[in-house]
């Protein structure tokens, strides 16, 4: 029998709640063939269904007081990650699975990641600072990761062996676990349009907006929300600018809430 392969979440604070974990559990669930456990990291368990495995929060490894929440995620390379063994797909809370999460097993590569820009319309100025433009191509989306547990503890011990120059050299936590593994040659990216921005990719641009409800990309199999709207505002049927509309999004609140469920 084949070893059952892990999804990881996050949840801390108060900007994500019981429920965002649990939709996220139920569309793996119904998108994912092979075994796997759903564990979620958190500071607050309550709430979350049975089938969850609610562990803490990995510790960063700062002093007391001293953590910036943003890092939080560098704790996932940690040499040992709450016991845990084996393959590891990372999946943040504000995104909604829409086709099948298999292939995200099979794809060659050390450690696999949304390649930032993929998520953005082409931002030709940029090209002008072109060593700035070569680093930012390369920086990956932590959003949905894959990784083997405990394969690369030197992303978190360079960060702890200097955090203020970290956060002076990086503007988060992604561009530097992108240049500590592209330096190593261990970064690959999953193909272009597994995984979609929703605003980029699902909302016509400009007038097209007016012209038709948002849709899903052909092939996409995981939607997220990079800036804004967000997932939740809109769900509830926010989000829009008189330069974007958000239009009709039932498709999206049933592939994150579940076929059969209502709208409330």
């Amino acid at each position: 029998m084949t070893d059952p392969v892990l999804i990881l979440c996050m949840k801390w604070g108060t900007l994500y709640g019981a429920r965002d974990v649990n939709n996220l559990a139920r569309g793996v669930r119904r998108h994912l063939a092979r075994p796997h456990r759903f564990i979620c990291f958190t500071d607050d368990p309550s709430g979350l269904h049975p089938g969850i495995e609610a562990l803490p929060l990995p510790d960063l490894g700062l002093p007391p007081g001293s953590g910036d929440t943003r890092w939080q995620k560098l704790a996932l390379f940690r040499r040992d990650l709450g016991g845990l063994e084996g393959t590891a797909l990372f999946l943040d809370l504000d995104l909604v699975i829409v086709g099948p999460l298999d292939p995200f097993f099979h794809q060659p590569g050390d450690v696999c990641i949304i390649r930032d820009d993929d998520l953005f319309r082409p931002k030709r100025l940029r090209r002008i600072r072109r060593r700035r433009d070569r680093f930012l191509r390369m920086v990956g989306n932590t959003s949905v990761f894959r990784f083997r547990l405990g394969s690369h503890p030197e992303v978190l011990e360079t960060y702890l062996e200097d955090p203020a120059a970290a956060a002076a050299s990086y503007e988060h936590e992604q561009q530097m676990v992108s240049d500590i593994l592209d330096r190593q040659g261990a970064l690959t990216y999953w193909p272009r349009g597994w995984c979609v921005s929703f605003k980029n990719h699902c909302v016509g641009r400009g007038i097209g907006s007016y012209l038709r409800n948002p849709r899903c990309p052909k092939g996409a199999r995981i939607v997220l929300f990079a800036g804004s709207p967000k997932m939740a505002d809109v769900l509830a049927g926010k989000g829009g600018r008189w330069y974007r509309r958000i239009g009709n999004v039932d498709w999206l609140r049933r592939a994150w809430e579940g076929e059969g469920r209502r709208r409330r």
